[in-house]
This record gives structure tokens, sequence and C-alpha cells, in this order.
């Protein structure tokens, strides 16, 4: 069992200086990003595929021990409504096959207007994926919230799939009114759905939508470690994202969440390694909730 945590993105400018070296190069982002996460949600191939080429330099610049958990093009989620989308899922994965065991779970996302109504769309699709590679599903219409029929079987469906519920946890983000752009723009376009916490397989796939605060994010991030231990406990792996409107701060949230896990269960998890372009941080600079 092993917990994998890191960012929707491993290249944001952001973080030279702290996450990557003062002097680091855009290509080398992703071995510095790998220096420090275990995983990414890797974002990317929602909006276009990579040059095969390119997939072959990411399986080079990371570990064996490192996962890639690539989000569903679009194409199949949002346009397709993953009817007759079977040569864009082929495609998808035959790109991705150089990365072998480096890859995580695909993540698809479907579209809020998704709703209760698709669901033997939704079986039909899911049951046409190859069994070769992990899966976890993210729904945004309320129906899929119901906590009865509709809820209900769809996880039944996931558990016969051997497919895991994407959980979804944007309470931080709305938390408060938004007193920058970045936040402002993030509250418009991110989903205010019900929080799950309770994984259909126990093999936590977790985003975690913080505000710009880590200190105001900390209450809601301090709420999961219990959880996500008690999966690990399971001999099953959990992976947890953290977000944020400006994800130059991303990596702080990721950094208490594993301090809160290490600080829990220092026999499953490690301290996070230190970050390329800063100085070491002391123990106590990294706990904001106290001992």
């Amino acid at each position: 069992m092993t917990l994998y945590y890191g960012c929707p993105v491993w290249a944001h400018r952001g973080w030279v200086g702290n996450v990557f070296p003062r002097d680091a190069k855009p290509q080398d982002y992703l071995r510095h990003y790998a220096q420090v996460f275990s995983a990414v949600e890797a974002n990317s191939t929602f909006y276009a595929l990579p040059k095969a080429e390119v997939v072959q330099r990411w399986a080079e610049d990371v570990p064996s021990t490192f996962r890639f958990c690539f989000k569903m093009p679009r194409a199949i989620s949002h346009e397709a409504r993953l009817v007759g989308a079977g040569a864009e899922t082929k495609r998808l994965f035959e790109r991705m096959q150089p990365l072998g065991e480096r890859l995580g779970p695909f993540f698809l996302q479907l579209p809020p207007s998704f709703d209760g109504r698709g669901f033997s769309v939704l079986q039909a699709y899911l049951q046409s994926l190859p069994r070769d590679f992990r899966y976890a599903v993210e729904l945004r219409h309320p129906d899929w919230f119901d906590e009865g029929p509709h809820e209900e079987r769809l996880h039944d469906l996931l558990r016969t799939m051997n497919i895991e519920r994407v959980l979804f946890d944007s309470r931080p983000l709305f938390a408060s009114k938004p007193s920058d752009a970045t936040t402002a723009a993030a509250q418009a376009k991110k989903p205010r759905v019900p929080v799950r916490t309770k994984p259909v397989l126990d093999r936590p796939f977790v985003r975690f939508v913080a505000s710009n605060d880590p200190r105001a994010s900390s209450g809601f991030l301090a709420q999961w470690p219990d959880e996500v231990a008690r999966c690990l406990d399971t001999g099953e792996d959990a992976f947890f994202f953290t977000h944020a409107p400006d994800e130059t701060v991303a990596p702080r949230h990721a950094r208490v969440f594993l301090h809160l896990m290490h600080r829990l269960r220092p026999d499953l998890v490690p301290k996070m390694p230190a970050w390329p372009g800063e100085a070491p941080v002391k123990e106590a600079q990294l706990s904001l909730l106290g001992d």
C-alpha cells in the first residue's frame, strides 16, 4: 500500500525557486517535480494528447515508483459524452502504453449535465474499457449525490467494474468570499457538490480544492488523514491531489497534508523530500494545526 500525492500539473513556472531550483529549465520541470511528489493528476490530456516521443521522455524523467493519473480527453467525456468514443479511447491508451508501471488510474470526469439518465451509457462505456488499466470516475450532476437509487446504482456498478469514484472536496474553496481574482475565477468554474469521503473500493482518489491560504484550508484538510490511513491499512493504494486557485501554492497544501499523514502514521507515510529550490523546512514550520 502506498500513498501517492501530488498536484494537477507538474510544469508550473511559479514553482521555480521553491519546488524547482532557481535555474530550472522547462524541460527539467518533471524531473524536479518527481523528486518531491510521487504522482501527478496530469490534466493536460483533457485538451490534447502528447506526441509519442514526449511520452517516452516522461518515462525517462521519473522513477518507476512515480504515477501519472491522466485525465481522459474531453473528446470522450464532454464532446462524445461516452458514445462512439472507441477510437479516441484506444488512441489514449496506445499513446500512454510506454509509461507501463508508471500509469496510475485514468481519471474520467463527466460534465455537470451528465445526469442519472446517462447510467446505461456510462455502464456501456466502462464495460468497454480494457481491464489492463485502473480507472476513477468523477460525476458532478446532483443525481449522483442523492443518497438514493442513482448513487446506489452507481456504486454497485463501480464495485462490479472494480473502478473507484473520485472524491471531490471543494469545501475550502467556497468557505469564504473571494479576496482575489484567481479565487473568484475558481469559484465561478469549479462545481460545488456534496463531499463524499468514503471511497467505493477503499482505494481513494481524492481531489482536494483548497483556497490560496493554507491556514484557511487546514481544517478541511485535517479531516482526510484518518480515512486515507484506514484505506492504506486495508492494503490498498491511495491518491491525493491538492489544487488551489493559484497553483503556485498547491504544493504547500500537499506538504501540509503529507505532514499530517506522517504524523498520524509514520510507519506508512514518509516525510516529504526537501524541495530542490529551497532550504530545508523546519518541522515546526510544517505544522499549521499544532501537535
